[in-house]
């Protein structure tokens, strides 16, 4: 063999060579990354053509897939879609997938380890691979009668039982409607979720656990008390609540609701401070305080830990450092303190609780497609918040803002409830938000309910929490009262 035939044979061999590399590199070390891209038409296929799980709340599927005669078999059907997709999220040949179809989705495509089983039997039997059915903790009443008492306004509601932390509610306003994602055509999906990223009132956005937190107002003062509480104060300690309250080392001052004064004197019990919604006196009592002891207090209900429930649930926020005239805003729920719905929900659950603060969670169950039995989220405890005693004080002290306080608005007869207002300031010209949190019945709660809306909703600058958001837990809380004792 010539030096020029020796040659070419040696390109050719190379070649061959980088080919066969290439290949191999395709088929092993890419699969999974070039199965998972959205434009691989097969992969769509073979997503959209197995069945799906349903997700499942009070034994009625919420989420099913259905048969349909085209290339990908099955239909995802949205049931009341609106009422639940801030938990359910979407399941798209155009955007992906959010919420529990993304968090679930090992388990509702049936790909799930707990699954290997199932798998293996369908394999066997020539069956075509089945996703597991997901049930939620919500309550369908609940869940209901929260929506409908949000009526048009933006904002949040979260119920949750105190006694183990399932989520009994959680309505987020505006919302839209998944079944239109869930369209087999990838162009008009797209086109929907861009319409949907456009609209200025964040319909995409759970505000019950994420997107911009929200300052907690007065509801924070439950917080501060519990510090006070823990600290030596009593219900009847004297705290000092002028008509205003000049901050050190400055010219700004804080001022009371209406700029009223809290009682006949400077000098007003605790109980009756948070009876009233006292601004000063929680100005002043944080400062007293300091902020390490409220920021400690803070943390032992929740606040800059992450969740998931299974949902990711965005940290509340505390401030860093704040100096004295920060601590006695922060001390109102205002300056850098934010909070989430459900972070306000959890403390009025861990004060009806005796101080206990369960973890929140949303999926009780998980079935295999014979409703075997193969996941089951058990209650747990995620920390002590506050003694027995404090709590026992903070539920006495939360009944009176609901019987002869603030949150009036809130009661209903035969049942007692305990509860607190908060109206935030925002930092900019919008009108404030408007918030509530409660729990009943006080002497034996079966729901623990946090209500915000945002920018006072049709209210603007003259609603409160008390006139705005109030109504809205009541109804809440009575649709669970309800539910939990049969409808008597």
């Amino acid at each position: 063999m010539n030096e020029p035939i020796r040659r070419l044979s040696v390109v050719a061999l190379l070649l061959f060579l980088i080919l066969m590399v290439a290949a191999s590199w395709v088929q092993f070390a890419t699969a999974g990354e070039l199965g998972e891209d959205a434009r691989n038409v097969r992969t769509l296929y073979r997503q959209f053509g197995s069945f799906r799980g349903p997700i499942i709340v009070d034994g009625q599927a919420i989420v099913s897939s259905v048969p349909v005669d085209d290339p990908f078999n099955y239909q995802r059907v949205y049931t009341d879609g609106p009422l639940y997709a801030p938990v359910t999220g979407y399941y798209s040949i155009g955007p992906g997938r959010s919420g529990l179809e993304a968090t679930q989705n090992a388990l509702l495509n049936g790909s799930a380890d707990a699954l290997f089983w199932t798998r293996l039997g369908e394999l066997f039997a020539g069956q075509e691979q089945e996703g597991a059915s997901v049930q939620l903790t919500l309550d369908a009443d609940v869940q209901r009668a929260a929506y409908d008492a949000m009526g048009s306004n933006r904002g949040a509601v979260v119920a949750l039982d105190p006694r183990t932390g399932a989520i009994l509610a959680m309505v987020s306003t505006p919302s839209y409607d998944p079944a239109g994602l869930a369209v087999h055509s990838s162009s008009e999906a797209n086109r929907l979720y861009s319409a949907l990223l456009a609209d200025q009132t964040d319909p995409l956005i759970n505000r019950a656990i994420g997107g911009d937190t929200y300052p907690p107002g007065s509801t924070f003062k439950l917080i501060v008390a519990a510090a006070a509480l823990d600290s030596g104060y009593t219900p009847e300690t004297l705290i000092y609540a002028p008509q205003e309250l000049a901050l050190p080392g400055t010219t700004a001052t804080i001022k009371n609701y209406g700029g009223e004064r809290c009682g006949a004197s400077d000098n007003i019990p605790l109980g009756d401070a948070l009876r009233v919604s006292c601004n000063t006196a929680f100005a002043d009592l944080a400062m007293r305080l300091g902020w390490g002891v409220i920021e400690r207090t803070a943390a032992k209900f929740g606040w800059d830990q992450s969740l998931e429930i299974p949902l990711d649930v965005t940290p509340s926020r505390l401030p860093d450092n704040p100096n004295e005239p920060q601590i006695a805003q922060s001390g109102i729920g205002q300056y850098d303190v934010r909070a989430t719905p459900l972070q306000m929900a959890m403390v009025a659950a861990a004060i009806a609780n005796n101080g206990i603060l369960m973890k929140p969670y949303l999926v009780s169950t998980v079935r295999d497609p014979d409703l075997r039995e193969i996941e089951r989220t058990s209650p747990e405890v995620l920390s002590s918040s506050l003694s027995r005693d404090t709590a026992g004080a903070l539920n006495a002290m939360m009944q009176a803002v609901v019987a002869d306080g603030t949150g009036r608005n809130a009661q209903i007869a035969g049942i007692t409830v305990a509860g607190k207002t908060g109206t935030a300031e925002t930092g900019n010209d919008a009108a404030p938000h408007a918030w509530f949190v409660a729990f009943a019945p006080a002497n034996d709660p079966v729901v623990a309910v946090a209500v915000l809306v945002e920018n006072g909703g049709d209210l603007g600058n003259e609603a409160t929490g008390g006139r705005v958001a109030a109504p809205i837990a009541k109804a809440v809380i009575q649709a669970a009262i309800a539910s939990a004792t049969g409808g008597t």
